[in-house]
């Protein structure tokens, strides 16, 4: 076109760029978003929805709304296409105050929502776990007169499954049905997922008969669910048995499939098993994951074997596998329990000098094996360490390391962190009450002494007699 002097314009540019965004190719997309300003042809709406739409799809939330900045300070108006494009995927990062910006700017703008905006408003709702809101979109989406598809059924459905509220799912379920709408296989997957994760296994492999009855094909998403709640109520015959099905009429068990079995096998101590299957795993040309490799180490840990735990770390590191903070706290968290500190600093060490950065879980560990270990120096060292990097200590951990304060002798430094504690709302243990209850009394803190013995009484008498049913 241009070699035969034929000048492309605006509508060329975006037409070319739209092409490009729907075949993911972003950085052509870009090229040639960037060329057409060069030459001072001034994108349009058309072009800024293109680009925004692939950048949001490449989880390029900073670019796309740069994107949608300088489209808004070129005096181009954005659609509620736009506005639902960055809300989903600032939803889907778990940026919910940034959406919430958004869907304001929409309601300023007087853009009405469609049934796309209030499905993705709606799904951003249930990640966040907010399900009253949730059902009150929805409500209002009726209300509307707009029609929610079975997108919009299944992220609600999906929603009330991964909260607990089953009976809440199944019941919009009957109504999407009586809508006269089909559930898909996502629908029925989220049910089966919800059916599991409560232990009603049997419930939902019924489920998965009458969906295979509809001539619904079951998915690698579908037979996870069901083998994950297997493997959580120990049915391991039944959960392989599944997997067996999976080989024969596809699709063909993926790594989480294999971990989940072997991450059953670990947890009932059977690790010659959970071996089996990770050379079967191997074997089928699957490349394990971190996550596979530290369930095979909280494996061997949670079975005293810890030298098999440290070949495995080293085995990994041989072969480029990086381990990441999970892999190395349990290997630690094993020699805290045998008070062997000399090596749980070393693997500490060790994972710092590999660029592994230590999270509240490592310090959390270190500080209750050092404190149980006496080593107050450096528990407190790497207590501080840890809130100087945004970590709070665990009621354990603060337990032990105001014990072994105390055993220094250093009542200050455990009085500030009973203090903390208590303002937090953290419960210590009795023991700890009746150390300070002492040694308020013998300071002549009788205020300081009635408060505490009033916590006890609150916290410990009432609490025990409510349990044991002593009123």
């Amino acid at each position: 076109m241009e070699a035969k002097g034929c000048v492309p314009d605006v509508i060329s540019y975006s037409t070319l760029i739209d092409g490009y965004c729907r075949v993911g190719v972003l950085a052509k997309s870009l090229e040639l978003f960037e060329k057409m300003t060069v030459k001072g042809l001034k994108p349009n709406a058309f072009t800024y929805n293109s680009i925004i739409i692939v950048l949001c799809e490449n989880g390029k939330l900073k670019e796309a709304e740069k994107v949608f900045r300088q489209m808004l300070s070129c005096g181009v108006v954005p659609d509620n296409v736009v506005y639902t494009t960055l809300i989903n995927g600032y939803c889907k990062l778990g940026h919910f105050h940034i959406a919430n910006k958004l869907v304001d700017e929409m309601k300023c703008r007087g853009l009405a929502f469609d049934a796309v905006t209030y499905t993705t408003l709606i799904d951003g709702l249930c990640r966040n776990r907010n399900m009253v809101e949730a059902h009150k979109l929805f409500q209002e989406m009726v209300d509307k007169g707009l029609c929610p598809d079975t997108v919009t059924y299944t992220v609600l459905i999906d929603g009330y499954c991964k909260n607990d509220q089953i009976k809440k799912a199944f019941a919009l379920h009957n109504q999407m049905i009586q809508a006269g709408l089909a559930p898909n296989i996502v629908t029925y997957t989220a049910l089966t997922d919800g059916l599991c994760k409560r232990g009603e296994v049997e419930t939902a492999n019924e489920l998965l008969h009458e969906i295979c009855g509809k001539g619904l094909k079951l998915n690698i998403c579908t037979y996870n669910s069901l083998i994950n709640g297997l493997c959580k109520v120990g049915n391991f015959n039944d959960a392989t048995k599944i997997m067996r099905e999976m080989e024969m009429a596809g699709p063909d068990p993926d790594v989480f499939t294999y971990t989940t079995i072997m991450d059953a096998y670990c947890k009932a101590g059977e690790m010659d098993s959970a071996h089996n299957v990770l050379r079967e795993m191997l074997g089928k040309g699957l490349q394990p994951s971190v996550v596979t490799f530290n369930v095979l180490m909280n494996g061997f840990c949670t079975s005293g074997m810890v030298e098999d735990g440290q070949r495995l770390l080293n085995w990994m590191v041989e072969k480029g596998i990086m381990p990441n903070a999970t892999t190395f706290n349990s290997l630690i968290k094993q020699y805290c329990i045998r008070n062997n500190m000399k090596a749980a600093t070393e693997t500490y060490r060790g994972m710092c000098s590999q660029g592994v950065v230590p999270d509240c879980n490592t310090y959390n560990i270190l500080v209750k094996g050092h404190s149980k270990a006496r080593n107050i120096l450096e528990a407190s060292y790497l207590h501080k360490e840890m809130v100087g990097k945004g970590f709070s200590l665990r009621v354990s951990s603060y337990n032990a390391l105001i014990k072994g304060l105390i055993k220094k002798k250093r009542f200050t430094e455990a009085r500030q962190l009973f203090d903390e504690m208590r303002n937090e709302g953290s419960i210590a243990d009795r023991e700890i009450y009746d150390i300070f209850i002492d040694i308020n009394y013998n300071e002549c803190n009788m205020e300081a002494t009635l408060e505490l013995c009033d916590e006890v009484i609150e916290r410990y008498l009432v609490d025990e007699g409510e349990h044991s049913g002593v009123k």
